[in-house]
């Protein structure tokens, strides 16, 4: 029988049992290697009051934390939810990695 894709959607890598984790959107737990995950990066400070805060400041170069996230869906959630989509039979085959984006100021 022929497969389609050729890890199966698993991520394991010679692993034999997987644990499992909540899915972000609803409560089914999920094995973590088919999960969708997604890291999200946020700034705790709304775009506006970032501006008052730094006018009011006594620091003049201080730095507002981030929010740092990982999410983890299943894979009926990633859908429904737009983190990912399907695509055609000759994407699967396109061995080929997403591009990563990276920051203008940590690029060599």
């Amino acid at each position: 029988m022929t497969k389609k894709k050729r890890n199966s959607s698993r991520t394991k890598k010679g692993h034999t049992c997987v644990q499992s984790t909540c899915c972000t959107n609803c409560p089914q737990y999920v094995p973590k290697d088919p999960a969708i995950k997604k890291f999200v990066i946020q700034n705790m400070v709304e775009a506006s009051a970032i501006r008052d805060i730094s006018k009011v400041s006594v620091f003049n170069a201080y730095v507002l934390p981030k929010l740092y996230v990982k999410l983890h869906y299943c894979v009926s959630c990633a859908i429904h939810t737009k983190v990912v989509r399907n695509h055609s039979c000759e994407t699967w085959k396109n061995q080929t990695p997403s591009p990563r984006f990276r920051l203008s100021s940590a690029a060599p």
